[in-house]
């Protein structure tokens, strides 16, 4: 018996099938396409009718087979999403690769992230014609050989030049681990946040103020992430010839050595500061104010380059006026931002809260001990540590910052403001593990690894690009788009393009985008 059949898959469409039942089992006699909308579905299964000829036992898959004046689809396509991920890719001038196997790879990872392989699953749904798989993983190799990255760098740098200030930069890192057992040359077991043991790669990635990559770096798993910043940093400056830019990161770029090797090689930086240094740089408040701070109070001052006996004296207690910072006065110290915030200070002493009812419990010998914070062990016996926990309650709520630049550049208003930018970054590593999946990673060659993060921030140029450009995630952006379908249909022989109407939605995006397409 032969029937017509819907299944589910996995990107949500439904499938239309013609099959049939034999011994028991059914098998599939021809796949007719996916439906994304319930007016494609209608038309598939329209067609599924007329290639089952009503009335007859057998199945004629010949397209001379229809009927006179029967219409028969032989073709459809997103055609609208496709048109604005290839107009931004364009725009971005990307399309100077003249590789459309790369650029499929790449414009397949934004509407569903995938394997290589499975790629092409993505865009036969999307009804993009495409290379063979052999074809697409030998992009791979011409991505390395031809030096796709620094064009595309290239490209990212005009890009940003033309829409914002780059005389600020963000920086940070994260790990892409590896579904291996074994380590190699790159992927090593490292530090890992989520603690996995897996091999993994350091990836250091610079964007703009807004989150737009301009560049990216791959470093053995075991890399220590401080040791990162200054050839990515150095590498971004010869390449576009600039000198004086200033870089923001987060706390763990903060070592001595780093700031001073930044500060040799002419950088400006913005970095986080430990808490823990906040006693030692903010010693003549708490000595001339104690441990009280208003809502949104912001004190600028200096801290010691190295944590020396002989560099806490910087901060003279006995001067109720907190030192201005001076390169050539204070030639040992940076500048220090700390701002105070009741929000965060109401988070923290929640969180102290906890972690002392911890404490209290594993010296009760309620809860088994894994060395909880401000426990302490004398001669055997625990105790709670008071004095630190009275330490780290006066320091609820502040934040530090650490930078070279002197208050007559940046105020520090303006520090802080910067530094909190970081979360631009901070999205856009979110957007490349989340919506673009570039973890886990499967390839063992460097080459290949390399080429695979080529793709990666490709992708992610291209989807902070039209983000920052309709308001909307990319994810929205497909979902809205990737169910408006082109259908061609064939009657009495001559084909015929049918649409469905654009949304709303649909016509924002091409009016923020300004991507032309045809309303009629």
């Amino acid at each position: 018996m032969v029937f017509v059949c819907k299944v589910r898959t996995a990107s949500g469409a439904t499938a239309v099938q013609i099959a049939e039942r034999q011994g028991g089992r059914d098998k599939v006699l021809e796949h007719l396409g996916s439906a994304h909308t319930d007016a494609e579905l209608t038309a598939l299964l329209e067609a599924a009718r007329v290639k089952m000829h009503p009335g007859q036992g057998e199945l004629d898959l010949s397209a001379g087979a229809v009927p006179a004046g029967q219409s028969v689809i032989t073709g459809k396509s997103s055609a609208v999403l496709w048109h604005v991920l290839t107009s931004a890719y364009a725009k971005l001038g990307f399309d100077a690769l003249g590789d459309e196997a790369f650029k499929a790879l790449v414009l397949a990872r934004i509407v569903e992230p995938t394997s290589k392989a499975d790629s092409l699953r993505v865009l036969d749904e999307l009804g993009v014609p495409h290379a063979s798989l052999r074809t697409m993983i030998r992009c791979l190799a011409r991505a390395q050989e031809r030096g796709y990255r620094d064009q595309i760098a290239a490209a990212c740098f005009a890009h940003a030049t033309g829409h914002g200030d780059l005389s600020l930069v963000l920086y940070d890192v994260t790990t892409l681990y590896f579904e291996a057992e074994q380590e190699d040359e790159l992927r090593k077991v490292g530090y890992s946040k989520e603690r996995r043991v897996d091999p993994q790669v350091v990836v250091g990635l610079l964007v703009d103020r807004a989150g737009f990559p301009l560049e990216v770096g791959c470093f053995e798993g075991n890399k220590a992430e401080t040791t990162t910043i200054l050839p990515i940093i150095e590498q971004f400056q010869q390449r576009h010839n600039l000198a004086d830019i200033v870089v923001v990161a987060d706390a763990g770029m903060l070592s001595a050595a780093n700031l001073k090797e930044l500060d040799a090689a002419g950088l400006r930086f913005i970095v986080g500061s430990r808490v823990t240094k906040a006693p030692g740089d903010l010693a003549s408040h708490f000595r001339w104010h104690g441990d009280a701070f208003a809502d949104g109070q912001i004190i600028d001052t200096i801290t010691p380059r190295v944590a020396t006996a002989k560099a806490a004296s910087v901060n003279d207690v006995n001067k109720r006026a907190e030192p201005v910072w001076d390169p050539a006065v204070h030639e040992r110290s940076w500048r220090a931002v700390w701002a105070y915030s009741a929000k965060r200070a109401a988070r923290d002493r929640a969180t102290l809260t906890l972690q002392e009812n911890r404490a209290k419990a594993v010296i009760a010998g309620e809860k088994p001990a894994c060395t909880p914070r401000f426990v302490k062990t004398v001669n055997g016996s625990t105790s709670l540590d008071e004095n630190a926990l009275a330490r780290a309650r006066s320091l609820a709520g502040l934040k530090g910052y650490v930078t070279n630049l002197p208050v007559t550049t940046m105020p520090a208003a303006e520090v802080i403001a910067s530094y909190h930018s970081l979360w631009q970054v901070e999205a856009s590593f979110r957007m490349s593990k989340t919506d673009l999946r570039a973890r886990p990673m499967f390839h063992h060659d460097r080459d290949a690894i390399e080429a695979h993060l080529t793709i990666v921030v490709t992708a992610l140029a291209v989807a902070r690009h039209l983000q920052d450009q309709t308001g909307m995630s990319i994810k929205k952006i497909v979902q809205a788009l990737r169910p408006l379908q082109q259908v061609t249909v064939v009657i009495a022989g001559h084909p015929h393009v049918a649409a469905d109407p654009l949304t709303d939605t649909a016509r924002e995006i091409l009016t923020a985008t300004g991507t032309e397409w045809p309303t009629h």
